[in-house]
């Protein structure tokens, strides 16, 4: 078995070797994405779209998170793994933040955490960092505020807010974030943002530049039912293998061909005599 993804690795393969990111919200799924080599798992508060049926990830709280991180930590033994604070847990000030930070990695089983935001949550990823928690930074598109956004759309698609996002990633960069998501941003600004900053940038929806990128394991295996974004590349169809099997199942239980006699267990005790006494 390869050794154990640190944060120090991570940060050392800026510009070198490109960072593989999935979410993962369940042991059996991480063990999957873990032996398979990916470099990070992240308990993404996405969780609550795909899995929990909430319109948005704004309603997930910090008991679901830790829970899915629990789940995931046992089914992690190599990769990194970064659970997402929820909306609320550290957006209330600094001290609020620190603690649920910790609660992720002391009840959570996490190796890190991250947050969304840029400059105005500088101070709390250099708290965080400071009391032993890393961070990974999240900026463009950050779903938590995405009405304030105008929806899920690309952001910084003029110079203006360009400037604010490569300023924003410089920020969280210099307070000691280890590594910067960038979600729906041009790719040629993700590129530019990507080598102005000290660390990896982890791209989605962001083009090829970025020295990573980050899918959710349910798009990628076509298991989602929501709209599937336009950045996605699904490498399976999951879901309607599911249905298929689903059906056939209901077919065969229904014409009695399931179970058949391989599928029953048989004994060397004569039951017949209980036929007599009923």
């Amino acid at each position: 078995m390869a050794d154990k993804c640190t944060v120090k690795e991570i940060r050392a393969r800026k510009g070198r070797d490109k960072i593989t990111v999935l979410t993962a919200y369940d042991a059996a799924t991480a063990r999957m994405l873990d032996e398979s080599g990916i470099d990070i798992l992240l308990v993404g508060d996405s969780l609550g779209m795909v899995l929990l049926g909430y319109d948005s990830t704004v309603p997930v709280t910090m008991a679901e998170m830790l829970l899915h991180c629990r789940a995931a930590r046992r089914g992690t033994a190599r990769a990194l793994l970064v659970g997402d604070m929820p909306f609320g847990s550290y957006q209330a000030g600094v001290n609020e933040a620190v603690q649920n930070g910790i609660r992720f990695l002391k009840e959570g089983g996490c190796d890190a955490v991250k947050i969304e935001g840029g400059e105005e949550m500088a101070e709390v990823v250099r708290a965080l960092t400071r009391a032993g928690v890393p961070v990974m930074g999240h900026l463009g598109l950050t779903p938590q505020t995405a009405g304030q956004l105008g929806g899920f759309k690309v952001q910084a698609r003029d110079l203006d807010s360009a400037r604010k996002l490569l300023a924003d990633a410089q920020h969280l960069a210099a307070a000691g974030a280890f590594a910067i998501v960038l979600e729906c941003v041009p790719g040629p600004l993700a590129g530019i943002v990507t080598r102005q900053t000290p660390v990896p940038t982890i791209g989605i929806g962001a083009g090829p530049e970025c020295d990573g990128q980050v899918l959710v394991i349910n798009d990628l295996l076509g298991l989602s039912e929501r709209k599937i974004p336009s950045f996605v590349k699904k490498y399976a169809d999951l879901a309607s293998l599911v249905r298929a099997a689903a059906a056939a199942y209901r077919d065969e239980v229904q014409s009695g061909a399931y179970p058949a006699a391989e599928h029953t267990f048989g004994s060397k005790v004569d039951f017949s005599e209980l036929l007599r006494n009923t």
